[in-house]
């Protein structure tokens, strides 16, 4: 298992499992529109995000991808794990910790004040995974959405 940066002749395999994950979720998987976004934002001067693809035998079989926000209250960045998914056939293989672990090391190297991210109220499974991390899975703070 080998953890690498998605780079534009792997994109392809990440788009796919962007794709995975939103079957997974239940949710609409990205247009063509928003695929070239994700394309531009990751290959910019300035990336949008960070991006890394689980390698097993030559196949991704998992993404992870981050950006930093900022806490006024530290004064310092925060890192925000957007999205870590392994497909179901890789999952206890060690790609779902090598990749959280891999958003993490950039997080110490970046000097964050923390680490945080979403998990659906159903995924047992990925709650049971960041408790293991050693994650506080907070429920005084509501997730918010407003669609500009």
């Amino acid at each position: 298992m080998t953890i690498e940066p998605v780079t534009q002749e792997t994109f392809p395999a990440f788009v796919s499992l962007i794709e995975a994950l939103a079957e997974y979720e239940h949710l609409e998987k990205p247009d063509n529109a928003a695929i070239n976004r994700l394309r531009r934002d990751a290959f910019s001067v300035l990336p949008r995000f960070w991006a890394w693809l689980a390698i097993e035998n030559e196949e991704a079989v998992g993404y992870a991808i981050a950006f930093e926000t900022y806490s006024s209250f530290l004064a310092k960045p925060t890192m925000y794990l957007e999205d870590v998914f392994v497909l179901e056939s890789a999952r206890g293989t060690g790609a779902g910790s090598a990749l959280f672990n891999t958003v993490l090391e950039l997080a110490r190297e970046r000097e964050c004040g923390r680490m945080e991210w979403a998990v659906l109220d159903w995924n047992q499974t990925a709650i049971d995974f960041y408790k293991k991390k050693g994650a506080e899975v907070r429920k005084e703070w509501l997730l918010c959405r407003l669609t500009p």
